[in-house]
């Protein structure tokens, strides 16, 4: 591999779940100051930021809480993209020689229920979110049908998963959910959009999570623990692909976009699948851990019922998946999710991931967000 030119000096986050006084902007503004305070710098020090925010307000307006420096801030949005796409904002702003130290932030909080349930989002009668009957958990529910059928995969695969996601939550102290749930009660738990049930999916919720990074060459000067961001892959959609038309559609269609982001982080690292120690996927519900796995080059289409049966995903397994408890156990703030993950995986890398530590010492890690409607974000991390 080359001599990183980036690396994430400091990490910072606020609990997801619910935060009944707190504004998403005040969460992304703690997230910040922990990550300072992890990285050994203030405020004063920060040259520039990235952020982001699907329904908690502008990024940029958190200066107020942390000091009117005159930094430019840019805001970001790129659905559940958005945390990984602004962590490539900040990548190429070093990498293009412009700064040398900056702050990547994301931060959300969504109301209860369901997401875009507003009736006025997709003019549906306002019965519609209410009775459960969500434009996303449909969507989801008819793309793993199509899958699982494609490939010889049960619902008992999916149930494992999830039970794998509370396992690892209970662990985390970050963590939304962290009763663990095995995969029999999964299975058993109120079916949402078949054959998806109420524990497979994410909930909507509250958080932020922030990172400081810099100048690789400079992380020597900092009192901190670095990790190095060894590449970075952003791609959209291209003609024809998965979310353009409905997987009924018997054809053969072009890869989804993150096919193409793992491939270019990968091929940019300079390093395979097989190289990684562990791993982070989008997992907005159990089905979509088990096909972004494949999109990313991590197993072969229906190879997951071995791998999940066998817990070769779980912390100790060759392949760890979602060490922290993903989207599952976490929920998902919108604009936090991406930087969750590399927080998590910063975690991993430096030993510091307590009861849920990989162990071995894991060397490479690797995150995978997705974002509607076609956007999606990958990282190759290194000690």
């Amino acid at each position: 591999m080359a001599e990183p030119t980036v690396a994430i000096v400091g990490i910072g986050i606020y609990p997801f779940g619910r935060h009944q006084d707190v504004s998403g902007l005040e969460m992304g503004a703690e997230a910040v100051r922990r990550a300072l305070l992890d990285a050994g710098i203030e405020w004063r020090d920060v040259q520039f930021a990235f952020g982001g925010s699907s329904d908690a307000g502008k990024a940029d307006t958190m200066v107020a809480e942390l000091g009117p420096t005159g930094i430019p801030f840019t805001n970001v949005s790129n659905g559940c993209a958005t945390g990984g796409s602004a962590l490539v904002s900040a990548y190429h702003a070093i990498e293009s020689g412009a700064y040398d130290l900056g702050v990547v932030v994301g931060f959300d909080k969504h109301p209860r229920g369901a997401f875009m349930e507003r009736p006025e989002d997709w003019s549906l009668p306002s019965w519609y979110g209410t009775a459960g009957l969500m434009v996303t958990t449909q969507f989801f529910g008819i793309k793993i049908q199509r899958y699982m059928h494609d490939h010889g995969i049960e619902p008992l695969t999916l149930a494992q998963v999830a039970e794998k996601a509370f396992l690892n939550g209970e662990l985390n102290p970050n963590a939304w959910r962290r009763t663990p749930w095995s995969a029999e009660q999964v299975l058993d738990s109120p079916m949402v959009s078949d054959p998806l049930t109420q524990y497979m999916l994410c909930s909507p919720g509250e958080g932020a999570a922030a990172l400081i990074v810099c100048r690789a060459e400079r992380a020597g000067r900092l009192d901190a623990k670095p990790v190095f961001l060894r590449s970075v892959g952003v791609r959209t959609r291209t003609s024809g692909s998965f979310e353009v038309y409905s997987p009924s559609i018997g054809v053969d269609l072009p890869p989804s976009p993150t096919v193409d982001a793992a491939r270019t982080a990968m091929e940019m690292a300079g390093i395979g699948p097989e190289d990684l120690d562990v791993v982070q996927v989008q997992d907005t519900e159990a089905g979509a851990e088990l096909i972004h796995l494949a999109e990313c080059g991590l197993c072969e289409d229906g190879e997951q019922v071995e791998l999940y049966a066998s817990g070769r995903t779980g912390l100790t397994g060759r392949l760890p998946v979602n060490t922290d408890g993903g989207c599952i156990a976490n929920g998902e703030p919108i604009g936090a999710s991406g930087l969750r993950q590399v927080h998590e995986v910063v975690l991993q890398l430096r030993g510091d991931a307590a009861e849920r530590q990989v162990p071995g010492g894991p060397r490479l890690g690797f995150t995978h967000v997705y974002g509607a409607p076609g956007v999606s974000a990958c990282t190759v991390l290194s000690r």
